[in-house]
This record gives C-alpha cells, structure tokens and sequence, in this order.
C-alpha cells in the first residue's frame, strides 16, 4: 500500500525579481516499510518535496495523499493534526530543548496531542527505551553527546507513533562513527517496518536506504531500488 501518493506536484518562490521553480511536475509513490534516500545539490528540490511531504509546506499545483488522505487542501489546523499524527520528525541540527530533561523532551509531541502526564510519562521513557537511552532520561542536551542527542530527537519522533519518520540530513552535524551508529539506529526502525524518508548529501548515509531518489533542478533524474548496508547491529 502506498502511504504517500504525489501527482504532479509543483512549487516555486519569487526571490527578487526571479521565480525558482523548486519541484516542476513532480510524482512518486513511497510504499509503507520503505526507506527513501533523496539526494541532490543544494537547490535541486529535494528539501522542498520534504517539507511539503510533512505538510510544512503546500504546492502551487498538483496533489497529494498520506495514507489515503488528501492533504494539499486542508486548513492550518488540520495540517498540524496530520503532522502530529501521522509524522515524527528528525533534523541536522536536533532541535532539543536546552534546559529541558531528556524525557521532557520526547514528550512534547504528547503535550501538544492533549496527553496527561501519567501516559506522556511512560510512554516517553518506552520511546527512549526504543533508541537505547533510557538510562538518560533526566539529562539535559548539554550532558549528552551529539549521538545521543539524536537518539533523543528519535525517540520524540517515535513517541506519537507515527507511521512515517521524516529525517532531515540526520547525521550532518555528527561525526563519521556516530554516524554510523545513527544509521544503524534508523535501518534498524526499518527492518521493524518503520517507513523512513531522508534527505542527505552523502552518498555513504544514502547507501543505507533501500531505495534512492535524486533530484536536480526541481526534477527527479533518478529512481532506483539498491541494496542497502546490512550492518544493523545497534538495538531500536
């Protein structure tokens, strides 16, 4: 069953006196259990399509569907209750809370979605469980490493259980081998049958995906299924 159905999406943006066609007719289907690797330069498009997929963003033109519900349409309002609902995000840069425990951190999506503590409570440490850091969980961003930051906006993606992890070059604020174990941490939520799109410009990170898409100037010139890294060793 294909969870994200795109038609023929479009988007542009006036910068001065210039139009940037960022996506032109853009269509692809992404399957539930898929890992998605999209790549290209800087301005080719990609992180556009990643933000309208997680409804940041609308297009200009075309349509699209997330679990068979068509999205491009809907109000603010709606808009937050799918991104809620349906999607936990991950970005480069972790976007914790700097004064905040970790676990008060996982629990934010569940504070926003009207959730008592009691539930926010037991429900944030099993999604901190999940990543391996439960034993973390009252420590605040600065008594933690870049990975295990990470793992901790991971587990906040996870919390809400989302049927789809939008991660926005995850690994690029982090060095080669906790890289690696990050990468072994999102395969692993994979092969559980998380469907993961990811955005990155390193090929090494791509290759842990099932499947790659590249763009370049609003269009995509590939679309293939690969063999992904088989080194999934580290626990979700």
């Amino acid at each position: 069953m294909a969870l994200i159905e795109a038609r023929s999406l479009v988007k542009a943006y006036r910068m001065g006196d210039q139009v940037v066609r960022a996506l032109q007719d853009v269509s692809l289907d992404i399957a539930e259990g898929e890992f998605v690797a999209i790549m290209g330069a800087s301005g080719s498009g990609k992180s556009t399509l990643m933000n309208i997929l997680g409804c940041l963003d609308r297009p200009d033109a075309g349509t699209l569907r997330l679990a068979g519900e068509e999205v491009e349409s809907l109000d603010g309002d709606a808009l937050a209750a799918i991104r809620n609902r349906r999607i936990g995000f991950v970005f480069q840069q972790f976007n914790l809370l700097p004064r905040t425990s970790a676990r008060d951190n996982v629990e934010l999506p569940l504070v926003y979605a009207g959730v008592k503590p009691p539930e926010r409570h037991a429900r944030a440490l099993a999604a901190l469980q999940r990543v391996s850091l439960s034993e973390r969980a009252s420590h605040t961003p600065a008594e933690l490493s870049g990975g295990q930051q990470q793992r901790v906006a991971i587990a906040r993606a996870l919390v809400n259980q989302p049927s789809l992890i939008l991660a926005d070059e995850p690994t690029g604020a982090l060095d080669t081998q906790t890289s690696m174990e990050i990468m072994r941490l999102l395969a692993a939520l994979n092969a559980q049958g998380m469907t993961i799109v990811m955005v990155t410009h390193e090929s090494d990170i791509a290759a842990w995906a099932r499947r790659r898409i590249v763009f370049r100037d609003g269009h995509i010139v590939e679309d293939r299924a690969q063999q992904p890294q088989t080194d999934v060793t580290v626990s979700a």
